[in-house]
């Protein structure tokens, strides 16, 4: 008696197939690999960090998606999670964390405070980690839910696995990096 396939396969990236061959470009091929396989730091500071929580929980299961390994070294993540309010004091470490994090990196802001600065229009909160580090993608609410965050990750490993490996050479990009004063 056959047995059903539960297994949920990946796309395969474009590329030339025949019985026993498949062949396809180191970009598209290393795309598939990092994107089923980031590693997420997660900042998390208010109460856009609780959603995170339920996130990673199994009713939604973000581990599903290559992110069941959070890393709390920024030495061994790909993906910064800056999730809640930031105060204008917090934000020399978020840059410092994101200069840290190997490349390739990159930076999710989760809600409204993290976004722009929230209901927050004070003196002390930085209005939107964007004035520290370069960020990828932005999940809106306050605070969001854990579709929403799910959501977000999922843009992100539509980024990953269509980003050319040469982009991070680019002068585009070490020019973006300057404006943020990272080296």
């Amino acid at each position: 008696m056959d047995k059903p396939n539960n297994y949920i396969l990946a796309d395969a990236p474009e590329g030339y197939s025949s019985p026993g061959l498949f062949a396809t470009t180191l970009d598209q091929a290393i795309g598939l690999a990092r994107k089923n396989s980031i590693w997420p730091l997660p900042f998390a500071t208010s109460c856009c960090g609780i959603e995170f929580m339920g996130t990673m929980a199994a009713h939604y299961d973000l581990g599903r998606f290559g992110a069941e390994r959070l890393s709390f070294s920024p030495r061994q993540a790909d993906l910064l999670m800056v999730m809640g309010t930031i105060a204008k004091k917090m934000a020399p470490v978020v840059h410092q964390i994101y200069e840290q994090m190997a490349e390739p990196r990159w930076v999710i802001a989760v809600g409204a405070c993290a976004s722009s600065g929230g209901i927050f229009d004070t003196y002390s909160v930085l209005q939107g980690i964007d004035k520290v580090v370069p960020v990828d993608v932005y999940v809106p609410g306050c605070p969001p839910r854990p579709e929403q965050i799910i959501d977000g990750f999922m843009k992100i490993q539509e980024l990953v696995g269509n980003e050319s490996l040469r982009r991070r050479y680019s002068p585009e990009y070490k020019e973006m990096l300057e404006k943020y004063g990272i080296k």
